[in-house]
């Protein structure tokens, strides 16, 4: 019972100080930053730089996004060309991404890939999870008047992935959602952890309960996951896919880690693609992500 009691008081404890454990678990979600590596730095170089200003809906404050550019060879000559709202993870800004945008250029997307507030050279604050759907919604919104007669598809990489759930659940005129090394909450990714059992789930600010939201996606959904992930363990993926009720495909990518597994993954993509989606795009050879990649290895 003294062992019980402690426990609540602790909690307790935490909970009046909700306001610096909301911040940090933004922080420690999130990890915003301008950081970038040699790889995104080089992949970017020949990407449009494009700024997206609106107005957030609750405050009315000014917030600016920076994004990055990508149009496919197809883009000028094909009116039903492809466009993509790419939604990056945490840590990495827009530009330490922008490889992982090149290769979905190269499956045949044209790519606009964004960075949260708090990330690079957007709205200097630090993000939750409230504010990165709103960003992702305002760039979506951005896409559509920019490109209105595109058909339009979300693709979230890790957190990103999350983000991109709740925007395709949120929207209705996406062709299709896509999602790679996602999760199903940060509940279940803690629980994975060495220290999961420890009962910390309701004190969990920042949920990204994408599982509770998948259902609601009125598009097709393409789930992909590397089977050597590490961080979000491929069965949270598998899960994410089974509580989706739509069209739907998941792929395992044998020998993809949490970070390479749109690299090694590409042949599976493109039959997943037409298969799900119907596109097909002949392989291309792009120089600055084959540079990118011999820089990463």
């Amino acid at each position: 019972m003294k062992r019980l009691i402690a426990t609540v008081l602790a909690a307790l404890a935490l909970l009046a100080g909700c306001a610096t454990l909301d911040e940090r678990q933004r922080a420690w979600i999130f990890q915003p930053s301008d950081r970038s590596w040699s790889g995104g730095t080089y992949a970017a170089q020949s990407m449009d730089e494009v700024w997206i200003h609106y107005t957030e809906p609750t405050t009315s404050k000014p917030v600016k996004l920076h994004g990055l550019w990508a149009a496919h060879e197809d883009f000028a000559r094909r009116a039903d060309a492809p466009v993509l709202l790419y939604l990056h993870g945490a840590r990495f800004n827009v530009i330490g991404s922008a490889f992982r945008a090149r290769r979905m250029q190269e499956l045949g997307f044209s790519v606009l890939a964004i960075d949260y507030r708090g990330f690079g050279q957007s709205t200097n604050e630090l993000p939750s999870e409230d504010t990165a759907y709103e960003d992702a919604r305002a760039a979506w919104d951005w896409l559509g008047e920019k490109y209105p007669d595109r058909p339009r598809y979300i693709f979230g990489h890790s957190l990103g992935g999350a983000i991109a759930i709740e925007l395709a659940a949120r929207v209705q005129d996406e062709a299709g959602t896509l999602v790679e090394g996602t999760f199903t909450s940060i509940a279940d990714v803690v629980s994975t952890f060495k220290w999961g059992w420890l009962p910390v789930s309701l004190l969990i600010t920042q949920r990204f309960e994408a599982v509770k939201r998948v259902p609601d996606i009125g598009s097709p959904l393409l789930v992909v996951h590397g089977g050597e992930d590490r961080l979000i363990h491929p069965a949270l993926g598998r899960r994410l896919y089974e509580a989706a009720t739509g069209r739907k495909a998941f792929v395992l990518v044998e020998g993809g880690s949490h970070h390479n597994t749109n690299s090694v993954g590409q042949a599976q993509y493109r039959v997943a693609l037409a298969d799900l989606f119907g596109l097909r795009d002949e392989p291309a050879a792009l120089d600055v992500v084959n540079a990118a990649d011999a820089i990463a290895q």
